[in-house]
């Protein structure tokens, strides 16, 4: 799971494998597989970052 952050400044946690899409428009707006969709503060870059990070972890993705 990552860590969000929604514009009220609440925080939640959720599972990066099943993101669609991530969009900055101009605030960040994560669609879930399930089309339900999510407006949170941080900006697109930090979000891969994150999951990149999360399926690091994993093994998921390996050093080249």
């Amino acid at each position: 799971m990552i860590k969000l952050t929604k514009i009220n400044g609440d925080a939640f946690y959720l599972n990066p494998h099943l993101i669609e899409r991530v969009e900055e428009k101009p605030d960040t707006v994560i669609t879930m597989n399930s089309q339900i969709q999510y407006i949170v503060k941080e900006k697109v870059s930090e979000i891969i970052i994150s999951i990149t990070g999360y399926r690091r972890n994993f093994g998921l993705i390996c050093e080249e």
